[in-house]
């Protein structure tokens, strides 16, 4: 049995994309809908927040210093925390409006991958883009409902991507020189009423750690798509997982308040918090954007 402990009450509306930063000793995460970008200190317990004028979706830091963010609708570069985002390709979607930017990771390469969702929940049009580091941007895969679940394996050959309202998880080979994706197969199919598959991560041994939203825990699954360990979360809609601490074995899980109800909230009143427990495995090591 974990210890899971709350080290960040946050009561985030919808806190996603914990990322922990290896240079600074510090997690880096998002509220989407408060558009904030955060940066929280677990050896002071001090959470640092800065506001945009859009939603914050996922981000990466960069190799050079500052980070690429997949805003609301498209790609930018913030040179630092208190800067101003600059404009890469600022308009992915413009033809579809109700879209927007939502789960994204670095690849072993330096590349960022971020994929669409359809904000009306309705239509399955959300596509996965490429960001390179010649700030070119490529469209690698589409016909999500809302994209999430980034993760590479250890050798990077393997990328995982996740479909949340559908409960299943795919599996591509990933071409390292090129960046290319092989087709698609079933990793693993989650039951319907028993939570989604939301963010994630993966380990040094090639588990895949997946957040279900709706589900209050996060499960381990092998690489063969077999769900070897579950890890219940004192909140109901955990959003994504990432590993940080010196040895990449402290678990952070992010974690959402909107929807709940007030009976929820009272029995679980931490939802929207940030959470921690210690596992055997290293997590990988995050990717910085090479751009």
């Amino acid at each position: 049995m974990r210890q899971v402990e709350c080290v960040l009450d946050a009561k985030a509306a919808l806190g996603e994309c914990p990322r922990w930063s290896a240079r600074q000793k510090v997690l880096y995460w998002v509220d989407i809908a408060r558009q904030e970008l955060h940066r929280f200190d677990p050896a002071t317990g001090q959470d640092t927040k800065r506001a945009f004028d859009q939603p914050v979706a996922c981000f990466a830091e960069r190799r050079g210093g500052g980070f690429v963010l997949a805003m609301r609708d498209g790609f930018w570069l913030l040179d630092e925390f208190d800067g101003e985002p600059r404009p890469v390709h600022p308009q992915v979607e413009a033809h579809l409006p109700e879209n927007r930017f939502n789960d994204g990771r670095c690849d072993p390469m330096g590349r960022f991958w971020a994929g669409t969702m359809d904000g009306t929940k309705k239509a399955s049009n959300g596509t996965l883009w490429r960001l390179d580091p010649d700030l070119g941007i490529h469209r690698a895969a589409s016909g999500t409902l809302t994209s999430n679940g980034l993760a590479f394996s250890p050798d990077g050959r393997t990328m995982y991507w996740s479909d949340t309202p559908n409960h299943i998880v795919r599996a591509y080979g990933l071409d390292m020189e090129t960046g290319a994706l092989g087709p698609a197969r079933t990793f693993l199919t989650f039951p319907f009423g028993k939570g989604r598959p939301d963010g994630a991560a993966t380990d040094e041994e090639g588990h895949y750690w997946s957040a279900l939203y709706d589900g209050a825990r996060v499960v381990r699954v092998s690489p063969q798509g077999r769900i070897v360990e579950e890890v219940d979360i004192p909140s109901r809609h955990c959003t994504m997982i990432a590993f940080g601490g010196d040895d990449r074995r402290t678990a952070y899980v992010t974690t959402a308040a909107q929807g709940l109800d007030a009976e929820e909230l009272a029995r679980r009143p931490r939802s929207g918090g940030i959470f921690s427990f210690r596992v055997d495995v290293p997590g990988l090591p995050e990717q910085e954007f090479a751009g």
